[in-house]
């Protein structure tokens, strides 16, 4: 992530959190409006253009949305545009984190949505024909929406089939896998946690959670909350993921090691 980026999405940050406590439709508009940025070339090159000025910008949003998005949804449009990105797929990664983190924010507290977004990253990853089904580049949009609902309605939040259902429409390049991941660590990040995906070979007892989510809060300094998967494969130890870190301590990662080392 570039210098630029960072500095647009800490901008966008305060921008929502000075909003106060945004709602489902706040979340909803924001995502709507980056697909519809994100699919006319002509508008993203002009939302993107350091030489307009912010106020021109904000002119631009106007026309192209007018009376379809809140005042709020502009405003933070307005305020992701008026800053300078890295790179327009940048630009467009900052308006859906605003809706990711809009979403989390709207969510009741009995609700868990990177729980959510993990349960159905795992149901889509054990089964190979429903992964080939929304990841496809041949399967229509329309249908992949319509087989997310299919699978979510009823069963999960009204703000994680929100989230699932715009990142089935607008994927930018991404494969499932890495598209839950992102949205739930964001989702985490906007509740002040981080996730952490424990995989180990059997189910790891209780004593030893405790242990590891002791050791691991103070290594990552901050609080986590666990995904926890159950793969034989490993056949012993441990694989954590927390963000884009992995640390692989896995009987199955150091064999594959020593056969590299072995064939050298």
């Amino acid at each position: 992530m570039g210098s630029a980026t960072r500095e647009a999405l800490a901008a966008s940050r305060a921008k929502l959190s000075s909003t106060g406590t945004a709602d489902l439709a706040t979340a909803d508009e924001l995502f709507s409006a980056g697909r519809i940025i994100g699919g006319s070339a002509q508008l993203i090159s002009m939302l993107s253009d350091t030489s307009t000025d912010a106020a021109d910008k904000q002119a631009i949003l106007s026309a192209v949305f007018g009376s379809n998005l809140s005042e709020p949804t502009l405003g933070l449009l307005g305020t992701v545009v008026s800053h300078r990105w890295s790179s327009t797929d940048d630009l467009l990664a900052g308006i859906e984190e605003l809706g990711l983190r809009a979403a989390a924010d709207s969510a009741p507290a009995t609700v868990n949505i990177d729980a959510e977004l993990f349960a159905f990253g795992t149901a889509v990853s054990s089964d190979s024909e429903l992964e080939l089904a929304v990841s496809s580049k041949l399967g229509s949009t329309e249908s992949k929406v319509a087989l997310v609902e299919a699978l979510l309605v009823g069963k999960a939040s009204p703000q994680t089939l929100s989230i699932v259902r715009h990142l089935m429409q607008q994927p930018r390049g991404r494969r499932i896998g890495e598209l839950l991941r992102t949205a739930a660590s964001i989702v985490a990040d906007q509740s002040g946690l981080a996730v952490a995906t424990i995989t180990s070979a059997t189910a790891i007892r209780a004593v030893q959670l405790e242990r590891l989510q002791k050791g691991l809060a103070a290594k990552f300094g901050q609080a986590l909350k666990f995904n926890l998967v159950v793969d034989p494969a490993l056949i012993g130890g441990l694989r954590v993921q927390v963000g884009d870190r992995v640390m692989d301590g896995s009987v199955a990662s150091k064999l594959k090691d020593l056969r590299l080392q072995l064939a050298r």
